[in-house]
């Protein structure tokens, strides 16, 4: 089956392991991704917060690529370019002059036949036989918990993605890869994401309290879907540890690169060389 995909600027940089990790594990469930032509940045929070034309114009642009590519559906992993185009394609169904105006500034006639898809609800939907018979390694070590952050459910008249409050895609997902997925109250909690920059404070006190509900329920991995979530959790703990006097150690890894690690797949291909927390202790657990 191929998808179309859009890999957003994130993961072709900071998030290169969660581009590396889902390829190799779309391939290994003969999954193809076909990267849009031309693809051009989502905007994310900059164009969000400077010009609302911008920010539904740009996501829209990429749908319109994806559309003269003759790609029926889109795969689009970074949460917040997931966010941005499901809040794009929502605003124009609403407001029939707003799609005419963006057809305008795009230059294309875009006629709404691209289906926007997380990877996580593509995953959930592949039959339990083939990805059972893609495991090669044991997961059971594994006490993850899953992380989905605020934007993958929010607004749900826009995103349409699971459950708005309890999700359990991720959870589903890994738990046929065998995982020990536990059990816990900071699923969709925000992690602060870009306020990492302008309100550190702010955003060391909200992760604080995700580390903390992760360690309590006893995971020794946090999964996420995220590239910011991931950079918040990952980056910022060890400054964390300093600040609350607490010890934490905890590999956030990607949903991705879990699944690859049970299909047994080359760690380094995986991207877990490149985070901060170690992912020893999370290796030294698969057989």
């Amino acid at each position: 089956m191929k998808y179309g995909y859009y890999p957003g600027c994130s993961l072709h940089s900071t998030g290169a392991e969660y581009d590396h990790s889902l390829k190799a594990v779309c391939d290994s469930l003969k999954i193809e991704l076909q990267e849009v032509p031309g693809w051009v940045c989502c905007g994310t929070s900059p164009a969000h917060a400077s010009s609302h034309l911008l920010a539904t114009a740009l996501p829209i642009k990429n749908l319109s690529f994806a559309e003269e590519a003759g790609l029926n559906e889109l795969v689009v992993p970074c949460a917040a370019c997931f966010s941005r185009f499901k809040v794009s394609l929502h605003e124009i169904s609403q407001d029939a002059k707003l799609g005419e105006e963006i057809k305008e500034i795009i230059g294309a006639d875009y006629q709404n036949k691209v289906k926007v898809t997380h990877p996580l609800d593509l995953l959930d939907k592949v039959d339990e036989k083939a990805i059972k018979e893609s495991i090669k390694k044991n997961l059971s070590g594994m006490k993850v918990v899953c992380y989905y952050g605020c934007l993958l459910t929010r607004p749900p008249k826009a995103m349409h993605f699971d459950d708005v409050e309890y999700p359990m895609s991720m959870d589903r997902v890994l738990e046929k890869c065998g995982a020990t997925v536990l059990d816990w109250s900071y699923k969709t909690d925000c992690c602060g994401a870009t306020f990492a920059l302008t309100e550190t404070d702010a955003v060391l006190k909200l992760t604080h309290k995700i580390l903390e509900n992760a360690k309590a329920v006893g995971a020794n991995a946090i999964a996420v879907a995220c590239p910011l979530c991931h950079a918040n959790l990952d980056t910022r703990q060890t400054e964390i540890e300093e600040k609350y006097q607490a010890q934490y150690g905890i590999p956030v890894l990607y949903f991705s690169q879990i699944m690859g690690l049970a299909f047994g797949l080359d760690p380094k291909k995986l991207g877990m060389m490149k985070h901060l927390v170690s992912t020893e202790p999370v290796l030294a657990n698969i057989h």
